[in-house]
C-alpha cells in the first residue's frame, strides 16, 4: 500500500482589485481559483472569498483591517493554507505568512504544484521541475534585491543573507542547466519518433479546449484508451496519441493535450509549449468547448488567444465541439442544434452519452479529403507500371535505387493512397 498523503486545509481568495479596469468577473474568477484548488488531492478547500480592494497595498497586498479580517476567517475555517488568485510577490508573501501564520501560494505557484502533480512522461517531469526552478530564482533574485535595498548598500559588501541567496540562486543555475540538457536529449528522441511517424500517412487530429472541457472523456470514448480523465483542471498534462478509425474506414491519429488557462504566467506557456507540439502539426483541430460552462464564451476566447500566441497555422481546419449537451435543458440544446444547422463547422455533442460524435467525425473525415502527407515506400523492379503511376499523377518527391528496386517518397493525400493500394493489391502494378 502505498503512503498516505497528508491533507491541506486551503481558502481561496480573489483580489477584485476596483483600479484594474481589465479585471475579470470575480464569481468566475474566484469559481476557477477554487477548481485549480480541487484539482490538487491533498487540498481540501475550507473556504473561499472575493476580496474588493481600491488598489493593491505593495508590502502587504491588503489593508490593515482586511488582513485583520482574513485572518478571523483563516483561524475560524482552521486553514493552514491560502490560494491568492492572482500575482503575490515575494516580500508580499513573506509579510501575509508572518500576520497569518500559515504557509501561502499565487496563482503561479499552484499552477506549477497541479502540473508537477500531475506530469507524466519524462519530458513533462523536466518542464515541470524547469519551469519551477524558473519560478524559483526569479522570487530569489526579487527578494534579494529587496534585502539590499533594505540595507542600503551598492551590492559590494554581501552580509549572510546575500550570500546564501547568491549560492541558492548559483545552484538553481546549475540544476537548470542539467535539466536543459536532459530534455534536449528527450526532445531529440521524440523527434526521432516523429520522423518514423512521418512515414506512416496518417494525419494528426489534435483535441485543443479550456482545461476541464472534456477533452480526455472524448478522447477515452474515441480511442477505449484508459487516459486519466477526471472532472478537474489540468487532469491531462502529457500528450496522449492513438490510432482511431474514422466511419469511412480512414485511420487518424488523436492527440489529447493540455487543457488551455487563462492568464496563464509567461514562463508557464514557455515551458508547456513543447507539450502541445502535436496541435502545430496537426492537420485539423478539433476545439473542444464545455457549452454547459456559464463563462464558456470567455473560455472559447483564451483558447482561440493561446492558439494564435503559439502560432498554429490559422489555415489548418479548425471544427468547434460544443461538449457537455447532455448537461443542458431541451431548449438550450434545441438552440445548438440550429446552431449547428447554420454552421457546419460547430457541433454539439456528449462525450459521455455519445450523442452528436458520428457527425463530428464524418465532418473530420471531410476535412481530410485533401489533406497530404509524406510517406516512403519500397518499389520492386517488378513495379514499374507503379512508378511510373505515381511520376504521372506528380505524386513522387524523390526517388533512389538499391538491389532489390525503387526507394521513392511520395505526398499523397489519403484518396491517392487507397487508389495505390487498390492497384497494388489488383496487381496492376
Amino acid at each position: 500500500m502505498g503512503e498516505e498523503r497528508s491533507v491541506m486545509r486551503a481558502f481561496v481568495l480573489h483580489p477584485d482589485i476596483k483600479s484594474n479596469r481589465m479585471r475579470p468577473d470575480a464569481q468566475a474568477a474566484l469559481d476557477e481559483g477554487v477548481a485549480l484548488a480541487r484539482a490538487l488531492p491533498d487540498l481540501e478547500v475550507v473556504g473561499s472569498a472575493i476580496v474588493g480592494l481600491p488598489k493593491l497595498h505593495p508590502g502587504k497586498l491588503f489593508g490593515k483591517g482586511k488582513i485583520k479580517e482574513i485572518g478571523e476567517w483563516l483561524e475560524q475555517s482552521e486553514a493552514g493554507l491560502v490560494l491568492i488568485d492572482g500575482p503575490v510577490s515575494p516580500v508580499q508573501q513573506r509579510n501575509l505568512e508572518k500576520e497569518w501564520k500559515v504557509k501561502l501560494l499565487d496563482r503561479t505557484g499552484l499552477i506549477l504544484e497541479i502540473f508537477s502533480d500531475r506530469a507524466r512522461t519524462r519530458e513533462g517531469v523536466l518542464q515541470v521541475e524547469m519551469a519551477a526552478l524558473s519560478y524559483q530564482r526569479t522570487r530569489l533574485v526579487r527578494a534579494w534585491t529587496h534585502l539590499e535595498r533594505q540595507r542600503g548598500g551598492l551590492g559590494f559588501v554581501g552580509g549572510p543573507g546575500e550570500t546564501q541567496i547568491e549560492a541558492d540562486r548559483r545552484a538553481i543555475d546549475q540544476q537548470l542547466s542539467r535539466l536543459k540538457k536532459n530534455l534536449e536529449k528527450v526532445v531529440k528522441t521524440r523527434e526521432l519518433h516523429r520522423k518514423a511517424r512521418a512515414k506512416v500517412p496518417f494525419p494528426i487530429v489534435a483535441l485543443v479546449g479550456y482545461t476541464n472541457a472534456g477533452k480526455s472523456t472524448l478522447f477515452n470514448r474515441l480511442t477505449g484508451a484508459d487516459v486519466f480523465a477526471k472532472d478537474m483542471l489540468f487532469a491531462t498534462l502529457d500528450p496522449t496519441m492513438r490510432k482511431v478509425t474514422l466511419p469511412t474506414g480512414d485511420d487518424i491519429i488523436l492527440s489529447d493535450t493540455v487543457g488551455f488557462i487563462s492568464d496563464l504566467p509567461t514562463q508557464l506557456v514557455a515551458a508547456f509549449r513543447a507539450t502541445l507540439e502535436e496541435v502545430l502539426e496537426a492537420d485539423v483541430i478539433l476545439h473542444v468547448r464545455d457549452v454547459s460552462h456559464p463563462q464558456t464564451d470567455a473560455q472559447n476566447r483564451s483558447v482561440l488567444s493561446t492558439l494564435k500566441q503559439l502560432k498554429v497555422d490559422p489555415d489548418v481546419p479548425m471544427i468547434e465541439v460544443l461538449n457537455k449537451i447532455d448537461l443542458l435543458t431541451g431548449e438550450e440544446a434545441s438552440y445548438l442544434g440550429a446552431i449547428h444547422r447554420t454552421d457546419d463547422k460547430v457541433f454539439p455533442i456528449s462525450a459521455v452519452t455519445g450523442e452528436g460524435l458520428d457527425a463530428m467525425l464524418t465532418e473530420v473525415a471531410s476535412q481530410l479529403k485533401d489533406v497530404t502527407r509524406v510517406q516512403q515506400l519500397h518499389l520492386g523492379w517488378h513495379e514499374g507500371k507503379a512508378l511510373a503511376w505515381l511520376k504521372n499523377e506528380d505524386l513522387l518527391e524523390e526517388q533512389t535505387e538499391d538491389e532489390n528496386g525503387w526507394n521513392v517518397t511520395v505526398r499523397w493525400s489519403e484518396q491517392k493512397a487507397g487508389q495505390f493500394a487498390k492497384m497494388r493489391d489488383r496487381g496492376d502494378a
